[in-house]
């Protein structure tokens, strides 16, 4: 792309002035065809995400990430500690995905999918336009002395915020906690959860300030995602482009003219109204080309082709394109970078599958007990102890469940009953004796298969070591 004469906007990013400090961006209320395509999709994300930790799937929560418990539920599969492997590919996966979708398409991501940019642009600011009015209004407020107007708009405004904010915040934990947990803390008085109550108040807090002040400058200074794009997207990466070569021809942009021959006198079809400035939430000029804030909201691309439908122009000049487009006029191409993300994403799901295939829905460990050894029974009878743990990764309960030695013909002796219940999605532990003949140990510390049951039915294998005398290597 031709690089402009002044690139001093790469100095700093849009939302700085001069002096350092904030510069608070006041975007016109789009509107438009994919404006009205982003809204459709928003409400679409928006009740997903209200909604999928109340959702259940065989008695599991379709989504949780109970960092303390360390219990994930993805689409209705629960992931225990053991199961983490399982979490960390299912997070690649969605790594290589989101990198090949913005190596094809840009950041298309943030403007679209992005739960920071659909409660902002479609909640917040929407909130904020019914109440302080569009761009304009908005500016004229703020310079305003502090009336009674002033404070009524802001007051309100606020405690809206803070209203969407707290209900954003009792989701969120849903998410960490899980729903049937919130929904009991919300039948119960405060002071019988403090804690929780506290950190309820500091998720609203940190949303609030994120959606009240903090806003776009996630976008451009805290989302690491923004600034994989400089080492992601190519000259074949579709993102919101201006096309200079149009907007610009001979004698670069210009005032429109009514009446006025724009082609043989060489101006660019660009009529510097600067509409797709204003529009912009992000506050860039995407005519200074591809920038580090454009999170690919389409808002410029409507207010483009409104400008230009009104002053008899061709639509398109801001349009989804490529560098290569706008300069050779090439259309898409899946070139050899995305093939390759595309081959390792199919591995990867292909891994996943198999793996969530042969996951056993039960899992169990027998560990011997650390710093005992040995016993000597009657009957040259050799007993060791042990600890058990078995986990039920299903959404019902299995019962009768004992244990049955598959390799060696011994005795398994649980110190409490002989069969016990795992509740479901739950864990069962204790401790039990193992008790084997002298005859069956070849050497001092062998390897013991064992079964684990339910009513009688086999339901998982694991192993574990059995010491015995030394004299018997």
């Amino acid at each position: 792309m031709e690089i402009p004469d002044n690139e001093n906007f790469r100095d700093s990013i849009s939302t700085i002035n001069q002096e350092g400090k904030r510069s608070w961006v006041y975007p016109k209320k789009p509107s438009g065809k994919f404006f009205r395509y982003r809204t459709w999709v928003s409400y679409i994300l928006l009740a997903f995400l209200l909604s999928a930790p109340f959702i259940k799937i065989n008695g599991n929560q379709f989504l949780m990430f109970n960092v303390l418990e360390r219990r994930f539920n993805i689409f209705g599969f629960p992931f225990w500690p053991q199961d983490f492997y399982l979490f960390v590919i299912s997070m690649i996966i969605g790594v290589v995905f989101i990198t090949l979708f913005t190596v094809a398409f840009g950041r298309i991501f943030c403007g679209w999918i992005c739960p920071q940019t659909i409660f902002l642009e479609m909640v917040f600011r929407r909130i904020e336009y019914a109440i302080e009015g569009d761009r304009g209004k908005q500016i004229r407020l703020d310079k305003q002395a502090w009336d009674a107007e002033k404070i009524k708009k802001r007051l309100l405004k606020w405690f809206i915020f803070f209203v969407v904010s707290f209900i954003i915040a009792n989701v969120f934990l849903a998410y960490l906690i899980g729903s049937d947990k919130l929904l009991d803390y919300i039948f119960l008085t405060p002071l019988d959860h403090i804690s929780t109550l506290i950190s309820l108040l500091i998720f609203t807090s940190v949303f609030y300030f994120v959606f009240a002040w903090f806003r776009e400058q996630v976008c451009i200074i805290a989302c690491p995602y923004g600034r994989l794009q400089g080492v992601l997207l190519d000259n074949q990466s579709i993102v919101v482009a201006y096309d200079y070569k149009r907007g610009e021809k001979t004698e670069g942009r210009a005032k429109f003219k009514k009446n006025e021959d724009r082609e043989s006198s060489g101006k660019g079809d660009c009529i510097d109204c600067k509409q797709c400035v204003h529009v912009c939430p992000t506050g860039i000029d995407i005519r200074n080309g591809t920038q580090l804030e454009c999170v690919n909201c389409t808002a410029c691309i409507d207010e483009c082709d409104d400008m230009m439908e009104k002053v008899g122009l061709p639509t398109g000049l801001i349009r989804y394109a490529s560098i290569d487009n706008i300069e050779k006029k090439t259309s898409f191409k899946f070139n050899a970078r995305m093939k390759g993300y595309t081959a390792v994403l199919g591995i990867l799901i292909f891994v996943l599958s198999g793996m969530l295939f042969l996951r056993n829905d039960v899992e169990a460990n027998i560990l011997r007990l650390s710093g005992q050894l040995y016993e000597t029974k009657e009957n040259n009878i050799i007993r060791n102890v042990y600890t058990y743990n078995v986990i039920n990764k299903t959404s019902n309960d299995i019962e009768e469940v004992s244990f049955k030695l598959l390799s060696h013909d011994g005795v398994i002796k649980l110190v409490s009953n002989p069969t016990f219940t795992i509740i479901k999605q739950g864990l069962a532990e204790g401790s039990l004796f193992i008790d084997l003949p002298k005859s069956e140990l070849k050497k001092d510390n062998i390897k013991l298969r064992i079964g684990v049951y339910s009513k009688g039915k086999l339901i998982e294998t694991t192993t574990t070591n059995f010491l015995g005398p030394r004299s018997y290597r």
